[in-house]
């Protein structure tokens, strides 16, 4: 039997890290606003764990991601499928990432992708070219590692 799941990425920002994060991979934002607006209809929530946004309300402390072609539930909106999930903590990135994506545009994209990236907000950190392959390390918006190959 597989599992459904999701990564979880700490941010300081959830909200401008899934916008950034939608843009870079393709992705839609996933739309909780049916059922956050419910929840604030019948009293379950305070107004204040949401946020307005691109006309929406979102949740202030979490924000997703979905690819657009994976399944959703359509009363929540929460995505089924491959989602990264951005959750607010209160401390600041300090130390590298033990897991990060990697982007594969392939060679003949990579430069183009990496200036589209840095055009998001990302900063290139290094460029590795190794026997083994050719990539390039980059930063999302709050420092966190991701690299296009």
């Amino acid at each position: 039997m597989t599992l459904h799941w999701k990564l979880v990425i700490d941010a300081t920002d959830p909200l401008a890290q899934a916008d950034f994060w939608a843009e870079a991979l393709g992705y839609v934002t996933e739309d909780n606003s049916a059922l956050i607006e419910r929840l604030l209809g019948v009293g379950a929530v305070p107004p204040e764990l949401t946020v307005e946004r691109h006309g929406r309300r979102f949740w202030r402390d979490l924000a997703a991601v979905r690819h657009p072609d994976d399944p959703y539930e359509e009363e929540s909106g929460t995505g089924l499928g491959r989602r990264l999930l951005f959750q607010r903590v209160p401390e600041v990135k300090t130390v590298k990432n033990r897991l990060h994506l990697d982007l594969h545009p392939g060679p003949e994209r990579r430069d183009t992708e990496v200036a589209r990236l840095e055009g998001l907000g990302a900063t290139v950190q290094r460029r590795v070219k190794e026997p083994g392959g050719e990539w390039v390390v980059m930063q999302d918006p709050e420092g966190n590692e991701f690299c296009v190959q």
